[in-house]
This record gives C-alpha cells, sequence and structure tokens, in this order.
C-alpha cells in the first residue's frame, strides 16, 4: 500500500486507528459462465484489494469514510437497516446490519476504506468491501465467525440489502484466497480444493477495457435463460439437473434433441469450458503453464464464438495477447461485454506490454485500457508491520 491509512485515519477522525485489515480482490482463471450450470470455476485473490482502519468511538454512531470517495456516511445504530441511496458505504452498512440481527452486539465505530481494485472492472470490489468489513467486524469484537459464515453473510448483504442476485464465488475467492493458489469450486455444494498455482517467471497482468458494462446485465440473463433452454431439450431423452453433468462426448450423442444452432452453442460452450476447468487443474498441478496459457486462449475462443460474451474491447486485448511473444495465455474474465482480462505475462516486459498494448488498443478502440501487475495473493489479514 503506497498510502498510509493511520495517517489519514487520525487526520480524519482525530483519534488513532484500533487495526488495519486487508481483504484482495479476485479474477476467475477460468471457467466462465458455468457456475450456474452446475459447474466448477476456479478463482484466485490478487494482491489488489480493499484497506480499511477501524477505531471504536463514544458516541456510538457508525461514520464511513474512503479515501476514493469525496462524502462521509454518519448513521445512528437503529438506522443500519436503512440503505444509504446508491452509495458504496451501503456494503458495510449491510454487514453491520447482518451482525446486529444475527443477535451480535456492535458497538460505534470510524471507518476509514482504502482501495486499489478499479470500480467496475469485475474483480470484486463490492465483495472485497463486504468481506474487509466483515473480517474486521468479527477480529474487533470477537465474534468467533469462521470464513465461510462470514462469506454467508457477505452473500445476503450483496443478495437481499443491495439487491443484486449474484453468486457467491466473489465473496468467497476473496475470503478463501492463499497466496500462489486457486480455488477449484463448485459454486452449488461450496465443495472446494486448492491447486498451486506457480507462475513461476510470469505475472498476472489483469486488462480493464473501461468500457461501460451496461449490456452485462441484460446478457447475463438470456444466457442464463438460453442453458435453461438446453437443459429442458436435453431433459427429453435424458435426466439432468445440470449441463455441467455432461461430457462433450455425452452431448454430442444427444445433440440432436437441440435443433436451434444458438441454443446447441451455448451447451457446446458450458460443457467444454467446465472440462477446462478440471484439465486446468491438471495443468497446474503438474507445473504446465504453457498448456495452462493454452487453455485459457481455447476459453476465451469458446466465450467469443459460441457464447457470444466477450465483445470488441475484450477480443482487441486477447488479439493483441496471442501476437506477443512474452504472454503465454490470456482471456475474458468475468460476465464479459467490458469489464477485465487477464494474460499470464513474462517477468521484465510489464512496461513494454503496457507501451505496446495501450498503442494497439487505442487504435482498434479509441480509447486506453487500464493495466495492473498483480500475483496471487491470501486472502483477509490483520495488516502489522510484516506487511506495510
Amino acid at each position: 500500500m503506497n498510502i498510509n491509512l493511520e495517517e489519514k485515519f487520525a487526520s480524519h477522525y482525530h483519534q488513532k486507528a484500533h487495526a488495519v485489515y486487508f481483504t484482495p480482490g479476485r479474477v476467475n482463471l477460468i471457467g466462465e459462465h458455468i457456475d450456474y450450470n452446475g459447474g466448477l470455476v476456479m478463482p484466485c485473490a490478487i494482491t489488489l484489494g480493499t484497506w480499511v482502519a477501524i477505531a471504536p468511538n463514544s458516541d456510538n454512531k457508525f461514520r464511513f469514510k474512503s479515501l476514493n470517495f469525496d462524502a462521509t456516511t454518519v448513521l445512528e445504530a437503529n438506522t443500519l437497516n436503512q440503505k444509504d441511496g446508491n452509495a458504496w458505504s451501503n456494503y458495510p452498512i449491510g454487514v453491520i446490519n447482518e451482525f446486529i440481527q444475527d443477535g451480535k452486539e456492535i458497538t460505534g465505530l470510524d471507518f476509514l476504506f482504502f482501495g486499489n481494485i478499479p470500480i467496475g472492472s469485475g474483480l470484486s470490489s463490492s465483495a472485497s468491501i463486504e468481506i474487509a468489513t466483515a473480517f474486521a467486524l468479527n477480529d474487533h469484537f470477537k465474534l468467533g465467525y469462521d470464513k465461510l459464515e462470514m462469506v454467508k453473510i457477505a452473500k445476503r448483504v450483496e443478495n437481499d440489502f443491495i439487491g443484486l442476485n449474484s453468486g457467491i464465488m466473489d465473496q468467497f475467492a476473496v475470503a478463501f484466497g492463499e497466496k500462489n493458489k486457486a480455488i477449484v469450486l463448485d459454486c452449488e455444494t461450496l465443495k472446494y480444493k486448492m491447486v498451486d498455482v506457480e507462475l513461476k517467471n510470469y505475472v498476472l497482468a489483469i486488462i480493464n477495457t473501461n468500457k461501460p458494462r451496461e449490456l452485462a446485465d441484460s446478457k447475463y440473463n438470456e444466457r442464463v435463460a438460453e442453458c435453461q433452454t438446453a437443459l429442458k431439450l436435453l431433459n427429453g431423452e435424458i435426466t439432468l439437473q445440470y449441463l455441467c453433468e455432461l461430457t462433450a462426448e455425452k452431448l454430442a450423442l444427444h445433440s440432436h434433441l437441440i435443433e436451434d444452432e444458438t441454443i446447441l452453442n451455448r451447451a457446446t460452450h458450458v460443457v467444454k469450458e467446465n472440462d477446462r476447468v478440471h484439465l486446468a487443474a491438471k495443468a497446474l498441478n503438474s507445473g504446465n503453464l504453457e498448456e495452462f496459457g493454452r487453455l485459457m486462449y481455447a476459453s476465451h475462443q469458446s466465450l467469443r464464438t459460441l457464447y457470444e460474451v466477450s465483445g470488441k474491447e475484450l477480443d482487441a486485448v486477447v488479439d493483441f495477447c496471442s501476437d506477443y511473444e512474452h504472454v503465454i495465455g490470456a482471456r475474458m474474465t468475468g460476465a464479459g461485454f467490458g469489464g477485465c482480462a487477464i494474460a499470464l505475462l513474462e517477468k521484465g516486459f510489464e512496461e513494454d506490454f503496457a507501451t505496446h498494448l495501450t498503442t494497439y488498443y487505442v487504435d482498434k478502440i479509441g480509447y486506453p485500457a487500464a493495466i495492473y501487475i498483480s500475483e496471487i495473493g491470501s486472502g483477509p489479514y490483520l495488516v502489522t508491520d510484516e506487511h506495510r
């Protein structure tokens, strides 16, 4: 962190911070648009994230300030069940409200947040804020929640308090992330296993297309409906709860049931992408980064041509990466239609990559992308001198 949060806290609140906590953002390395089809995802925590400094106060009020925004929100304890319009502070407010609804005694606190996750980029800044708040409260008040309980609380905040019908992957990934490991997660059962990711001489380049994502929600719902149509048609001959119960071979055997080419394309992506998650875990377990990179490119191609959720901005980034000799794999990550792509970039070429990608992207799209370099980071922690 290149900012002294404790100094800023003291300046703003005229008291010393009691503690500082960090929670990462996340990327999904592979396994896109299959979580709602009963498949596996492979997210990891990144080294971009959210810091929060806290201290108790004497007037039992809750004050929320972020260095990323101008306004400060001040609430009485009995108004924590009310949203503050569309303010960012609804995320920590929602978490505190959930803890209080759960019978926990939470008394007045001053909060100062700072994040270096680009807002609206699909790197889970909201989940990072939620888990940062939950982790800080749990530690400060010694509430005894385990990580999974905090993940479920944060998901309830997102669904019920904020009103977004999102899954559990984001909160799970930022809470359970481990340094140099990815999580192979079944979003339905929450069964998971950790996979070693030794990037060796590579780093994770995160490329934010800077495209507003107005289409993402409507197209997301459309894809969900298309997958449900495919499932219904296949159930005319076999019994399935989810598309990801199929292998590619079994889908081919029963593909005659799906006469609409678009619907068949959607199902084909889902089934083959789920297979790619299994293959990616094997590649990483054996230290074969080149094979993992090949699977990343294959995933993007499928999302581009079969699932049709990438768009010209994300395609431009991946097209550049495929011709840049120091990248061994790249793909869109997240819902698509904007947001971010990720690339495995050889160390030492960060500046060259950024310079040449920017020129290429501006020429193709008309405005620059934003490029961030990350490693695979750990989940939430109390910031001590060794973490500074």
